[in-house]
């Protein structure tokens, strides 16, 4: 088995790893079947490095600019609560799921597995490396 690192250009947020843009060296195993079939990450070439600029400047034209802007955010978010109808099996099993692309327009990337029940749940959408906030969803069967 090889244990030599693969380097890798994160193309999302991999908390304990980096921030999009990011050159990484990770453990090959990881890399080829989590990172990168994920999409998480991309194998590190010498024509990827140049798609690194155009990821950072996509990452900050996204970013919330600073910590007090995040609590502001943080703070109108904490009172919204999100009501969604998805078709349901009888014992309130979705047909399909509910990701974080499903919520996207109320939250982004919500850092949670999807929703495959009805019902409330709780998000937390991280809106600064040190700001974070919870969002109620209802998922409501139709």
């Amino acid at each position: 088995m090889s244990r030599t690192p693969m380097k890798l250009i994160l193309t999302q947020e991999v908390s304990g790893l980096g921030a999009p843009g990011d050159v990484v060296d990770v453990a090959s195993g990881y890399g080829r079947n989590y990172l990168i079939p994920r999409g998480f990450a991309m194998p590190w070439t010498r024509g990827a490095e140049k798609q690194i600029e155009l990821i950072k400047r996509a990452r900050s034209a996204r970013e919330v600019r600073g910590v007090e802007d995040a609590k502001v955010i943080a703070a109108q978010l904490e009172g919204l609560q999100v009501r969604m109808r998805r078709r349901a099996g009888g014992g309130g099993r979705l047909f399909g799921s509910v990701g974080p692309a499903d919520i996207a327009a109320a939250v982004r990337e919500a850092g949670r597995d999807p929703i495959k029940t009805v019902g409330a749940h709780q998000v937390r959408v991280r809106l600064h490396p040190e700001v974070s906030a919870p969002v109620d969803i209802d998922i409501v069967a139709s």
